[in-house]
């Protein structure tokens, strides 16, 4: 008997929804004070990701450095300096800076 054979874009469906279950699932464990559980959810999140070779989702933050879900006010401080706004991871201390302009009045 042959195997059947799941389509591409059945595989990248499935994937995405794992994958947004899972972000939805990390920021409720940040919320209710289990990090570690929030970590191992990106963490496989992430894992999905590469192996279906999709995207994380766009809405979806993540400190780089530690894998934990970013959630402003209980672990991301954001600062707006003159051309950079500035996401600072407070459990691991990671930086990103991201360029953004400010609107030009004439």
């Amino acid at each position: 008997m042959a195997k059947r054979r799941i389509s591409n874009q059945k595989v990248s469906q499935i994937a995405q929804e794992r994958i947004s279950r899972l972000t939805a699932l990390s920021v409720d464990a940040l919320k209710s004070g289990r990090k570690d559980r929030a970590v191992r959810y990106v963490e496989i999140a992430l894992a999905i990701c590469r192996k279906s070779k999709t995207k994380m989702p766009g809405q979806f933050r993540y400190c780089k450095k530690c894998r934990i879900p970013l959630v402003p006010g209980i672990n991301l401080q954001i600062r707006l300096n003159n051309d950079v706004m500035t996401h600072t991871c407070t459990e691991c201390g990671h930086i990103k800076r991201i360029p953004y302009r400010k609107e030009k009045r004439i």
